[in-house]
């Protein structure tokens, strides 16, 4: 097992906010390729705040306000890069499948830096901007508990009966 990041909900919002909703405990990445070249003209409404705000969900390639510290197996992990790649190819005009599933790892790797020695659970919210020069910066944020020191940690879990 990897550490990896993972989409969680807390409620419908995301729903109402993203023109594609992810689900929850998907497989996640930041996706800011998604909005290589765009202008400012173009960040509104449902796309702004994707841009602003959304983690990529794999595979239902949809958008999460929050992320979590988790876990994937080396199959998941396969799986995400197929998809991804998969993606890269069909919407993005990779050249080939082998140069699409290298971009793949790549982009599933930064995310695997950013859950890097973090305790499982932890939270996470991206903040994107458009620079004057057109260039994405993100910032990344953890969450904490109010009052609690230690990072967010799961309170309950659903077992099968």
């Amino acid at each position: 097992m990897v550490k990896v990041l993972r989409t969680i909900r807390f409620d419908s919002s995301d729903e109402h906010v993203f023109a594609a909703p992810a689900g929850s405990d998907e497989i996640a990445l930041s996706g800011a390729f998604a909005f290589a070249g765009i202008s400012t003209e173009e960040i509104r409404g449902k796309t702004r705040q994707a841009f602003a705000n959304g983690f990529l969900a794999l595979p239902s390639l949809g958008r999460a306000t929050f992320v979590s510290i988790g876990e994937a197996s080396a199959s998941e992990m396969s799986d995400a890069i197929e998809t991804l790649a998969q993606l890269f190819v069909e919407d993005y005009q990779a050249p080939d499948m082998a140069s699409a599933r290298d971009a793949a790892r790549e982009e599933i790797g930064f995310a695997q830096e950013l859950a890097e020695g973090k305790p499982l659970n932890t939270l996470l919210t991206v903040h994107r901007t458009l620079t004057e020069e057109g260039a994405i910066h993100e910032e990344y944020r953890e969450i904490t508990p109010p009052g609690q020191e230690k990072p967010h940690t799961r309170i309950w879990d659903v077992a099968d009966e």
